[in-house]
């Protein structure tokens, strides 16, 4: 495996991703991959070979191998891993693409151009969409392959003894799996770590999504106090005076024209 590739994947999804993603790349790294590579791959080893029946007719072993595991786990983990893996790819490819649209844009018009995208990793726009598209897929993958391993393996739990009477067996043998309780083992892990990463990626959505909303929600409510007409007393409006100086005002332009004697009626209120 080409471990500075999948180094450098990890590192380019990283840096766009929330603290939930972080922690799912986190886990997808270390309790998924590395247990694969380090300890999976050992358990289930030549699996076919130690697979074994009591019985000597030719074909029988073969055939009761294929009936019970039609896949093996290791490959339908190795399989899981590769696409839940890809969607991260989308992103990438999508920042990719803004940077080589600003590139592009600068060697036409210029350094003082006007750029497209204020920052072309900031999830806004259809790189918000796709970072939320590459959640929904590795949640969709997660979830079709735990059906997968439920519908192959029922309860996820591996006998030590199967029973087989398939053709060509010559009656109803007993086949012995190696290392049952190990291989339950690890089949148990990789199916717990599994549905935290969905859980991981239903929060992130709903963090994504909830945060996108409350901007827009405030986004609304600026735009609307922006147009709201100004109030005729507010700010530095000569009107804006105090009750005393008000009728201080009114008095003395009663008096001037002779309306009414000042003190009179025009008296301040207490305040």
């Amino acid at each position: 495996m080409n471990w500075g590739l999948f180094q450098g994947l990890l590192s380019g999804v990283n840096k766009f991703s929330t603290a939930f993603g972080r922690l799912w790349l986190s886990i997808v790294f270390i309790f998924r991959l590395l247990v694969y590579v380090v300890a999976a791959e050992r358990v289930w080893g030549d699996e076919q070979g130690e697979f074994d029946c009591n019985t000597r007719q030719p074909g029988c072993t073969n055939v009761c191998y294929d009936f019970f595991f039609p896949v093996s786990h290791i490959r339908l983990w190795a399989l899981q891993l590769i696409l839940v893996t890809c969607p991260s790819l989308l992103v990438i490819m999508h920042v990719a693409y803004r940077e080589d649209r600003e590139r592009k844009r600068k060697e036409k018009l210029g350094e003082n151009y006007s750029q497209l995208y204020p920052d072309t990793s900031k999830k806004r726009g259809g790189l918000w969409w796709t970072y939320l598209l590459s959640l929904v897929f590795k949640t969709i993958i997660d979830i079709v392959f735990l059906y997968i391993f439920h519908s192959l393996y029922k309860n996820y739990s591996l006998p030590s003894v199967v029973k087989c009477s398939i053709d060509p067996c010559p009656n109803v043998v007993d086949c012995f799996i190696a290392r049952p309780t190990e291989k339950t083992i690890f089949t148990i892990f990789m199916v717990v770590t599994t549905a935290v990463c969905i859980l991981l990626n239903l929060c992130e959505m709903v963090y994504l999504i909830g945060k996108r909303c409350r901007e827009c929600i405030l986004e609304r409510t600026k735009k609307r106090y922006r147009h709201f007409p100004t109030m005729p007393f507010a700010g530095n409006h000569p009107f804006n005076t105090s009750h005393r100086e008000f009728y201080a005002l009114n008095n003395q332009l009663n008096a001037r024209l002779e309306l009414y004697p000042p003190e009179a009626t025009m008296k301040p209120e207490n305040q």
